[in-house]
């Protein structure tokens, strides 16, 4: 009989763990693609099933190939959660949100203002422009996206606009403001996992995600110029100005709400207490000026607003346009509800994935043939937008690659800035981008365009990568190390001279 020792376990018997072989590592993530491909995309199954049924994949091979215990997954998946709680957190408030912000009339107002003097043929450049100045200095594409361009998709029904574009151009210019602003948890995320200063991290980005806005910006208003001919505002829209004249009590006081906001995230306060104090304030409205009683009031904020929570005798007195439900039945916190489920079907997944380090090890052997700077950073992109398929989670898929990639970029010479610039190209951006994310989940839910309509539209996001390997191949904007930045930083990861790949420059 054989010993334990030659069976994999220790001298008491117990089963040692082991990394695990490259097919074990790969084995979860195919499981993952195909029950997406298969089960969400051609059968249109719900995606959480298909998220837990490759989480059971991954804990097969963890617990019956390489040894690890339930407590073991189950340690991982609560440290992944715990850093997930934050994000989880903004995504409840922001439905908490909405549903204040319509009870008391300040989206209403918005809208209102929109369909009055927005130009159609400039709705959509006006849109990326707007939403990206709310996002900057908010921080949050989700807070931007669920407010301002809620206000905006409302704009486009009542014009009739093509409301793929439209929504395309909200989400670029969301993304663009919260990857741009210092208050932005994923960008402070990729500053601090890649240890570049956030401000130096920030002016980099400038290199890839500056002509991506250009670019969007100017194909916006061709588009918009091609079809000034047919751009009109239609009919409708004078009848949606006059019913929410009638539906609503509208004043400036309405926006404080907005400037709360804003100004909180200018301060730099915590995000979570200045949305449920810009969420007060906006029931007070709603209480004081749209006559909206306490019991309705609480339901806008759980189950989110309806048209029968209007009190008005103005209201009451008209029949209201069909589109009018889709303006304004919004928010609540139970309309974020599904978009948790998939986080934390996702956060499950990552977790147990995380415990046997099968993505850094699939990592290694992408890179392991990699020589030059633009088969790098080529490599980086793909690592990046295949862990964010795979976890569905852009926080890890920053954390994860940030982690395992930053020593490669040392030895190589580059300058990490290179790559916390790459991340964001290709994490931050892209994730709403995919369906089966909770950012695309809750981009198609809170603007009402399903994620792949409105994929082609939302230039700013896809085209960066694009500029991103541009630079890698031509070398502008690519910062190398200098010899005594490599040693020093080769120091901190604990590499050696032995492992310098390309010698930074002198």
């Amino acid at each position: 009989m054989s010993s334990p020792e030659s069976n994999g376990a220790d001298k008491n018997g117990v089963a040692q763990r082991r990394a695990p072989h490259l097919w074990e590592a790969l084995l979860p993530i195919l499981s993952l693609l195909l029950f997406i491909g298969v089960g969400y995309i051609t059968l249109e199954l719900p995606v959480e099933p298909m998220i837990l049924l490759a989480a059971v994949v991954a804990s097969m091979i963890a617990i019956l190939r390489l040894k690890y215990t339930w407590d073991d997954l189950m340690e991982s998946v609560s440290a992944k959660m715990a850093k997930a709680w934050p994000a989880l957190l903004i995504l409840l408030m922001v439905g908490f949100l909405i549903g204040a912000w319509m009870a008391g009339g300040s989206i209403p107002y918005m809208i209102y203002w929109g369909l009055k003097i927005i130009d159609p043929q400039y709705l959509a450049l006006i849109a990326l422009v707007v939403t990206s100045i709310v996002s900057l200095t908010t921080g949050t594409s989700w807070g931007s996206a669920g407010t301002i361009g809620v206000a905006f998709m409302g704009v486009a029904i009542g014009m009739e606009a093509n409301l793929a574009m439209v929504a395309g151009a909200v989400v670029a210019g969301a993304y663009f403001g919260d990857k741009m602003s210092p208050l932005s948890d994923t960008t402070n995320l990729a500053s601090m996992i890649t240890n570049v200063n956030i401000f130096t991290h920030i002016k980099n980005m400038l290199w890839t995600t500056g002509p991506a806005f250009i670019l969007a910006g100017v194909f916006y208003l061709v588009v918009g110029l091609t079809n000034s001919t047919t751009a009109q505002v239609p009919e409708k829209v004078g009848v949606l100005i006059t019913q929410l004249e009638a539906g609503f009590n509208f004043n400036l006081l309405l926006l404080v709400p907005v400037v709360v906001v804003i100004v909180g995230a200018a301060m730099q306060f915590p995000t979570i207490p200045v949305m449920f104090v810009s969420s007060l304030l906006a029931m007070v409205n709603a209480a004081i000026f749209q006559k909206i009683s306490i019991q309705d009031n609480v339901q806008a904020i759980i189950n989110g607003f309806n048209l029968e929570m209007i009190t008005r005798s103005e209201w009451a007195a008209i029949e209201p346009l069909e589109d009018m439900s889709r303006l304004l039945e919004r928010g609540g916190m139970n309309s974020m509800l599904g978009t948790l489920l998939i986080a934390f079907c996702a956060i499950l997944f990552a977790g147990i994935m995380s415990v046997s380090g099968s993505l850094e090890m699939i990592t290694g052997k992408i890179l392991k043939n990699v020589k030059s700077r633009f088969g790098l950073i080529a490599s980086s992109i793909g690592i990046c937008l295949g862990t964010t398929g795979v976890t569905s989670n852009g926080q890890i898929s920053i954390i994860m690659p940030g982690e395992v990639l930053r020593p490669e970029y040392i030895k190589r010479g580059l300058h990490p800035k290179v790559l916390s610039r790459t991340i964001e190209d290709s994490v931050s951006v892209t994730e709403c981008l995919m369906p089966w994310t909770a950012a695309g989940a809750y981009m198609a839910s809170t603007l009402g365009v399903a994620t792949l309509e409105y994929l082609p539209w939302a230039i700013l996001n896809w085209s960066g990568m694009i500029f991103a390997l541009i630079l890698a191949a031509t070398g502008l904007g690519i910062t190398y190390l200098t010899k005594e930045e490599q040693l020093k930083l080769m120091e901190q990861e604990g590499l050696t001279a032995d492992d310098i790949l390309i010698e930074a420059k002198k």
